[in-house]
């Protein structure tokens, strides 16, 4: 059978998996002729930008409304029409007639959990057909980084039900000789500062992405936790391991304002940005994620004038992995990195599109998972496969979270000697 042959599209189809948080979302069976098949399930997010391509759901009672049974019907109908008899190694032709054929702008009328199922699953299955693993089809020779994780250890704002406005509150262990080194020092720290919320009286219940999510006097009181956590694991803190902080912002921003009800504070956008200044001079932060609201432009201008040349300023909700939106950021100069999600665009080759226009600018990119994730390990694969340095893709507790970290170790063990991991920090240090 000739390659071309054999990486020819035979079937797609769609089918059902539930996420994390018990919602049903999209999953895609690609076969070629050649035998090779390919899957995968997309993720889905609670704390989402608005102008993210948008997820179809079939509202209605079923599964309270969260429905997929008209994307799956999409994957496997007019999807499938498509791209049946195209090559899997040609995805920018297949991910481009799927994107000619929704014919909007957000991907609402075929639905971008249909698409992105349909082109993750046909990469998936030309690196089986090519027989080279996931990183190497996207990246080629030259994938050997593996990325440094941001892990998720206290939870807040939509991703848990307490006082503490801030969504996340990561550990980044930026220091490690190793990735493998890396992630044991993230969990050694992740069961201490279970220890330290256990002694003080704090619940231990996770949120969303495996954190703790304790009721806590103040945001500063976490800081304060997961400082003392580092130091209880014989670390130190900004030399081997630091802190990031995904604030969501967007979630409480009130008509202009700030509205930080577990702080009791109300801010203007300048009043913010001295927050998280003070936050930055207290403790050893390297990344603020979405520190202001994703139209608040000005205030995003003068958070990078303020803070950009000593932290990693990333934006998610402010660019939701659209080269359009990153294109107005790096005109107007905002931030100086931007947050990967695969379903905010809705297709493989937008996304390697999105992460080259950032390399090109000099922003940095930071590969993420969703808060409603599943087994699918692709994003670990797209870490490497990238190159990118960074990954965000929780505590290393829930399976769906540690699916991820297990994938990047297997990568590591694949690659040898030849594994390389970087501490990206020192550029602004």
């Amino acid at each position: 059978m000739a390659a071309g042959t054999r990486t020819q599209i035979r079937s797609v189809e769609g089918f059902l998996a539930l996420d994390s948080r018990a919602n049903p979302t999209v999953g895609a069976r690609v076969v070629l002729e050649g035998g090779a098949v390919g899957e995968a399930i997309v993720p889905s997010g609670a704390s989402t930008g608005t102008h993210e391509a948008v997820e179809r759901r079939d509202g209605g009672t079923e599964w309270n409304g969260k429905g997929v049974s008209g994307a799956i019907a999409a994957v496997g109908g007019e999807l499938a029409t498509m791209v049946v008899g195209m090559d899997a190694t040609e995805q920018r032709l297949i991910d481009e007639a799927m994107i000619v054929a929704d014919g909007t702008d957000d991907k609402h009328r075929i639905g971008a959990n249909a698409m992105l199922a349909v082109s993750l699953a046909t990469a998936r299955a030309a690196a089986g057909a090519l027989d080279v693993p996931l990183y190497r089809y996207l990246g080629g020779v030259g994938a050997h980084r593996l990325p440094v994780p941001m892990l998720n250890v206290i939870n807040g704002g939509v991703h848990a039900s307490n006082n503490l406005d801030i969504q996340e509150f990561l550990i980044i262990p930026h220091g490690a000789a190793t990735f493998g080194e890396a992630l044991r020092w993230g969990v050694e720290i992740y069961h201490r500062l279970r220890s330290e919320l256990l002694a003080k009286g704090h619940s231990v219940a996770v949120g969303d992405e495996g954190g703790f999510a304790p009721d806590l006097g103040s945001h500063e009181e976490a800081l304060e936790l997961m400082v003392a956590a580092i130091e209880a694991s014989g670390l130190v803190p900004g030399r081997d391991c630091s802190l990031g902080l995904d604030a969501a912002a967007s979630e409480f921003w009130r008509e202009g304002r700030y509205v930080m009800v577990g702080q009791g504070l109300e801010l203007e956008a300048d009043g913010l940005v001295e927050y998280m200044a003070r936050l930055v001079d207290q403790f050893p932060i390297v990344s603020l994620e979405d520190a202001m609201a994703e139209e608040d432009w000005d205030g995003w201008s003068i958070l990078t004038e303020r803070l950009a040349s000593r932290v990693q300023l990333v934006g998610d909700d402010i660019f939701v992995t659209n080269p359009g939106l990153l294109g107005k950021g790096i005109e107007r100069g905002v931030a100086n990195a931007i947050l990967i999600k695969l379903n905010q665009i809705g297709t493989l080759t937008e996304t390697l599109d999105v992460v080259d226009l950032a390399t090109r600018s000099g922003y940095r990119s930071v590969i993420s998972h969703r808060s409603g994730e599943t087994e699918d390990t692709t994003i670990a694969d797209l870490a490497v496969g990238l190159g990118t340095g960074q990954i965000k893709t929780g505590a290393p507790a829930r399976s769906e979270r540690a699916a991820k970290y297990n994938r990047l170790l297997a990568i590591e063990r694949e690659l040898g000697p030849g594994a390389r991991y970087v501490d990206w920090t020192r550029a602004q240090r």
